[in-house]
């Protein structure tokens, strides 16, 4: 299920997500692949917008299953954050995210009502 809503959201943005990154050290003929995850501001910016798209979309029946969906997105995106929704909103007012919250956002206008609705569908079944 993370897949499948990992790649509506890459559709959203229209940008690539690294879910992981490889850095390879070499030291004495020895090469030692180690996994780095990172997540970039394009993804954190991707997943704030979903709060401001998705309310307008999804019924007011499914707004608590939307909202547990967003907050367990949010969570794993940000494991170490106490109040990931909350970090995520602080985020957005810093000008340093400004530039890839705007790009989510034009991202999100272009996909239109229909492609953002599935997404949100998602994200509301994602809550169980």
């Amino acid at each position: 299920m993370k897949n499948m809503f990992v790649k509506s959201l890459c559709a959203l943005t229209f940008s690539a997500f690294t879910l992981g990154a490889m850095s390879v050290h070499a030291a004495d003929e020895k090469i030692e692949v180690t996994p780095t995850p990172s997540v970039t501001k394009q993804e954190l910016a991707a997943i704030y917008v979903l709060s401001e798209v998705c309310p307008k979309l999804v019924s007011d029946n499914d707004k608590p299953k939307f909202d547990a969906g967003y907050a367990k997105l949010a969570k794993e995106y940000l494991p170490s954050e106490k109040n990931p929704v909350n970090a995520l909103q602080q985020l957005s007012k810093q000008k340093s995210f400004k530039e890839a919250l705007n790009e989510a956002k034009s991202d999100a206008k272009k996909a239109g009502n229909k492609k953002n609705g599935e997404i949100c569908k998602e994200l509301t079944a994602y809550s169980k």
